[in-house]
Parts: structure tokens; sequence; C-alpha cells
């Protein structure tokens, strides 16, 4: 398909973006299936991905399909594309919704025909949808209900306001976390972020399992961000927390670990705030503990108290590492006989699916699944995991 024809498409593409800006979240289907048929195709159904990312739920209502037993879960998981063909003959192009490397979805574009031009509009058609979903979600209270199974607390709700994307990265690392239960969240949380030269990352673990636990969450990530985005270091960010939490919080403490990566050389800096050490993963193994460093007191309990200042660690990564950090839901799941899930079980996991070329994203989601089901669906603790990988460019 070229010449006039091919432009007409794409002035059709350009018609889309503009109008997508001012049409309303509850409107994003049917805006699609009208420029559906003047690009060339039938229709297209946007599914978003639930909040335990185990099913794709259709934005527009209908059949919902299993993450892991469906073709537009394989597209998903994978970040591929699929074509497969109806009994009718109709072709349907399975494609991930990707908002940078955070995945939302799937789009199923349903066509009678599929060349190099219309494969093209769809990928260009999936990219508009997810920086809309990313934009819209902001402020829709439906795109929010589409992907959630359950009613959810309140500490829940005031944490996950707070998150940030499951996944960030660029063409230097990949940082991207899980956490649970997902409707009824106490004290745990994560945050992540990236400058032209520095990826950010914080795992946090208040203590308790209720509203307190959450508003000393809210508290430490706010502190931090906000220590963080007037260029304070990590000793600097940690203290302003320590600080807040004495002052306002005083009978409530918060463990955790700042980390700074700095992209360019692989210098890993961390200050780790009562909280189990990060472990390291290369080639394949764990490197028994190669970030294990003297404990220090949790956020909310000054160091100052101890006669000490927070103590920034130092080491220099090897292009592919693996830095993980994790809360101690995860190593104190139960496994089927009644013992602990443990160290071993849970980076085993992350091990053998990055070998066998998983994404870093779809690894740790089959993990928390695993976890879950040792447990029949019911975590005792919170429990969350985030994984950064270094790989510099060649």
């Amino acid at each position: 398909m070229t010449g006039p024809e091919a432009g007409h498409g794409e002035r059709l593409l350009q018609e889309f973006l503009a109008s997508v800006h001012t049409t309303a979240p509850t409107k994003l289907s049917s805006l699609v299936d009208s420029y559906a048929a003047k690009l060339g195709l039938r229709r297209v159904v946007i599914y978003l991905v639930d909040l335990q990312q185990r099913r794709l739920i259709p934005l527009s209502g209908g059949e919902q399909l299993l993450v892991d037993q469906s073709t537009g879960g394989w597209a998903y998981r994978a970040l591929g594309l699929r074509v497969t063909a109806t009994a009718d003959g109709t072709l349907i192009a399975w494609l991930p919704l990707v908002d940078g490397v955070e995945r939302l979805g799937v789009i199923a574009v349903h066509m009678d025909s599929l060349d190099s031009t219309l494969l093209d509009r769809c990928r260009t058609l999936a990219s508009i949808l997810a920086m809309a979903i990313t934009s819209k979600r902001a402020f829709s209270d439906r795109l929010v209900q589409r992907t959630r199974a359950g009613a959810m607390t309140l500490s829940a709700e005031m944490v996950r306001a707070l998150l940030p994307p499951r996944t960030i990265g660029n063409e230097w690392a990949v940082s991207t976390a899980v956490l649970e239960p997902a409707y009824n969240l106490g004290g745990d949380a994560f945050d992540h972020a990236l400058t032209e030269s520095t990826l950010h990352a914080v795992i946090l673990d208040a203590m308790g399992h209720n509203l307190a636990s959450g508003l000393t969450t809210a508290i430490a990530m706010a502190g931090l961000r906000s220590s963080r985005r007037n260029d304070g270091g990590l000793n600097e960010s940690v203290r302003v927390v320590d600080e807040v939490l004495a002052e306002w919080l005083p009978d409530q403490f918060c463990t955790g670990i700042a980390i700074q990566l700095d992209l360019p050389n692989g210098l890993l800096n961390w200050v780790n705030c009562g909280h189990p050490p990060p472990l390291l993963i290369r080639d394949e193994q764990v490197l028994d503990h190669a970030l294990e460093r003297p404990g220090e007191p949790p956020m909310g309990m000054p160091a100052t108290l101890a006669g000490t200042p927070r103590k920034v660690h130092q080491m220099t990564l090897e292009p592919g590492d693996q830095v993980l950090l994790y809360t101690d839901g995860v190593t104190e799941a139960r496994v089927a006989d009644g013992g602990e899930f443990g160290l071993t079980g849970f980076t085993g996991s992350i091990i053998r699916a990055t070998a066998a070329g998983e994404l870093a994203s779809e690894a740790l989601r089959q993990l928390m699944h695993s976890i879950l089901e040792r447990q029949d669906d019911v975590v005792r603790d919170d429990a969350t995991i985030l994984l950064i990988e270094w790989r510099p460019p060649a």
C-alpha cells in the first residue's frame, strides 16, 4: 500500500491522535472503532491488564482473557506480535500496549488481510492508545475500576496512589517491581525514577499493617522524593525522612533501602535503614553477602541517636548485573509443607526465568503468582520485590 492511499492513512492517524486528547476515557473504545474502518480495519478491542496481572479485561466489556492461557496473554508476556485467524477467515493481530517499558495490556485488531502498511498502522495505533491510557487513567475512575477485581482498603488506596509505574527503563537499565496483597496493602511500597545519568530506586516496609503503616510509608515516600527532586543526596534524603517521622509519627518507623545507580559507569550507591540487605545476581548466581553491610536504624529512628551518620555504601556493578530488593513478606511466605519460601526459593525463580529469556517484569510477575499460589492467594504480610538490571550499551 503506497502513494495517496498510504498518505491518507497517515492523515487519519494524525486526526485520531488529535481526537484522543479531547475524548473522555469512557469514549475511548468508541473513538477507536470510528477510525478503525477508515484505516482498513474491522474493529479494535482494547484490553487492560488487571492489578495483579492475571487477566486482560476488555475496556468496552465482554469476555476476559487469562494472561497465562491466551494468545493475547502471550503478546502481553513477551511484548510480541501474534496473528490468529477466526473460523470465518478474519485475521486478529494481537499487539502489546506499552508506555515506555511499562506493560498496560494488549489490543486485538480484527481485519480481512494484513500487509506491512496495515501492521505499521496497528503499531502506531497501539502506541497512541498506550500514551492515552497512561494519561487518562490519572483522572479516570472508570479506567482504574476496569483493572480491579475487588474493593481496596483505605491504606492500600493511599499507598497505591503514590506508586510509580511497575517498570521503568532506558538503554542503560531497567527497574521493575511487584507487590501484594493487591487490595489490602499495609506499609510496603517502592519507588523508582530516571534522570539523564542516574537510576533512583527505593523499597519501604513500614511497621504494622494498618492505616498508620500506610501513613508512615506515604510520608517516607514523599520525603525521599522531595529531597531527591531538590538534588539531595542519599544521606540527606534519609535524614529528611528520619526527622519528619520522628516529629509527626513518633511511634512509627519504616525500614528501607534507597539506591542511586550511576548509569554510565555502574557505580551503585545505597543506604540501608534496618532492611534485609540487597542481593547481587551475576552470571546467573547470587553472590553471597556481596551487598551485605553493617545494619543501621530504620527511618524514623534518627541515626543521630546512635551517635553516627547514615553510611552510604558503594560498589561498582558489572554489565548484566541484577540488584534485588525485597521485603520480609517474600522470604517468610509459606510453601506447601509449611516451611518458608526463603531466599533460595525466590532468587532461583528469577534466575531461571531471566536465563530463559523472560523480561525482568515478567519474571517478577511469575514469581509473585507462584508465592500467592503456595498460600492459597493469601499472604500473611506485605510482599514486595524490586529488581534492577544494569545493561549498558555494548
